[in-house]
């Protein structure tokens, strides 16, 4: 089990390979790509910011939960930072089971949990040459952006 910030692409073949297991009857894998569209924009490529250290530990405890919650052998999630282009491989999220039942109840939690709880900011760049952050909780409810670096998206203050 690791929850990992990735700065460089996936090696899907290298993770998926890792996670080999004899006692394993289920592998379910999620890959959350760099889409061309988003909210009726058209999206020629992403920026994510991370804060490593936070998102780790608080990965490693969605981890945690689902191996708790779920009767599944390990899980591994791996999330990239930095500048992305369209078709890669944005998150990547594994589980192994006895059974494939629950790994595709756990790999649906760990994703769910990651995308909600990870400090994690992604910006979007559209072909009219406008950016945007998207899914930033603390930018939908006006919050201060002390923890991040990025501003509000235009007609919401800062808090």
């Amino acid at each position: 089990m690791h929850c990992r910030i990735d700065h460089e692409p996936l090696d899907t073949h290298a993770l998926r390979h890792a996670m080999i297991d004899r006692r394993a009857g289920g592998f379910v894998v999620f890959e959350g790509w760099v889409r061309d569209y988003n909210e009726g924009r058209e999206v020629v490529a992403l920026h994510y910011e991370v804060h490593d250290r936070l998102a780790v530990k608080e990965g490693e405890r969605v981890l945690t939960e689902a191996l708790a919650r779920y009767d599944i052998l390990d899980a591994v999630c791996h999330h990239r930072s930095g500048d992305l282009a369209l078709t890669d491989i944005a998150v990547w999220v594994g589980v192994t089971s006895r059974h494939r039942a629950a790994a595709f109840d756990a790999c649906r939690y760990i994703i769910d949990e990651i995308k909600a709880r990870l400090p994690i900011w992604k910006k979007e760049f559209y072909r009219d040459g406008d950016s945007g952050w998207v899914n930033c909780v603390g930018c939908a409810q006006g919050h201060a952006h002390a923890h991040h670096a990025h501003a509000p998206r235009e007609g919401q203050s800062r808090g």
